[in-house]
């Protein structure tokens, strides 16, 4: 062999081995999601078709029905706070982990819109949400809960969007494979720490970055991630927006001014395609109900309260 071969050859052997161990020690998962790792948590589980959904639910169980739908990678926690507040106010509650997140399972499967919206009706069934509900979502679980409500109207009496993610994005330029790739050398150690800028504030909730860590450990997360951005994000979602329009559901809209994550200019885009309530948040970012409690809640619970029939008075 040629000594300019021989070079070559050992260059590239060397780049290959010097990868591999980049792949190895940059890795954050490093463990399986089994009962044991979810043992102890809030809570519970119940296994669908797609896997095991963790989800909790609150409130009299003769309550109206209300479904809150995370975003693109938060679990179920986001909602912390408006959990609480609704089922004080008397209904029966219910959140959940979406695929790949939190404490659900990690299915290696495609993330689009059938594997969420099969994962929110087996769970509604499931559970025996029988009545229409009132369903809310914030960032992506807004595009969520807007397919939900597009596909299944006779399931949904209104809807509620935070912040909504609402028009379809581009998916990665590179194949899946190396987007993955990419995640795991790079995005995926800027994550947790990135989730701050959804707040004004961030100093306010200094242990977010801890909790979002926590799901990071489990085996299929940044793939679940990565599949969502190269399949659910490029979906049509503004024609669901359309759908559920025609369909005349009441819709809240809540969105904070100084968002970074989805720009408050995007609620015109959102209120040109669906006739909707409209609150407009001020000094708060992409989740207004945590920065700006006293002013969200309410209102929330004012608008599905009016699906609520008035006690009977003899």
């Amino acid at each position: 062999m040629k000594p300019v071969r021989r070079i070559l050859l050992l260059t590239g052997l060397l780049l290959v081995l010097a990868l591999a161990v980049v792949y190895h020690v940059r890795g954050l998962e490093v463990t399986e999601l089994d009962d044991a790792a979810r043992a102890g948590a809030s809570g519970d589980i119940v296994t669908l078709t797609d896997g095991v959904t963790h989800y909790q639910v609150a409130g009299p169980d003769s309550g109206p029905g209300v479904v809150l739908i995370h975003g693109f990678s938060v679990p179920y926690y986001i909602w912390d706070g408006p959990f609480e507040v609704l089922a004080a106010a008397g209904f029966r509650v219910l959140r959940y982990d979406e695929y790949g997140r939190g404490l659900s399972d990690r299915p290696d499967l495609v993330y689009d819109s059938a594997l969420y919206d099969r994962q929110l009706l087996e769970l509604l069934d499931t559970l025996g949400f029988n009545a229409p509900v009132a369903v809310a979502g914030v960032s992506m679980g807004g595009a969520v809960a807007m397919a939900f409500a597009a596909r299944h109207p006779e399931r949904v009496s209104r809807l509620v969007l935070v912040d909504p993610m609402y028009q379809a994005v581009e998916p990665p330029a590179t194949p899946e494979v190396l987007t993955r790739l990419w995640m795991r050398l790079v995005t995926a150690h800027g994550l947790a720490e990135g989730q701050r800028s959804d707040f004004v504030h961030p100093e306010r909730f200094p242990d977010w970055a801890d909790r979002y860590r926590e799901q990071m450990r489990y085996r299929g997360f940044q793939r679940a991630l990565v599949s969502t951005r190269h399949h659910f994000f490029p979906e049509d979602h503004l024609a669901d927006y359309r759908r559920v329009g025609e369909l005349g559901k009441p819709v809240l809209l809540i969105w904070g001014r100084e968002d970074q994550t989805i720009p408050f200019a995007a609620s015109e885009t959102v209120r040109g395609t669906l006739d909707t309530e409209f609150l407009a948040v001020d000094d708060a970012g992409h989740l207004p109900y945590l920065e700006r409690p006293e002013v969200v809640n309410p209102r929330i619970v004012e608008f599905l309260e009016r699906d609520v029939a008035p006690p009977e008075t003899g």
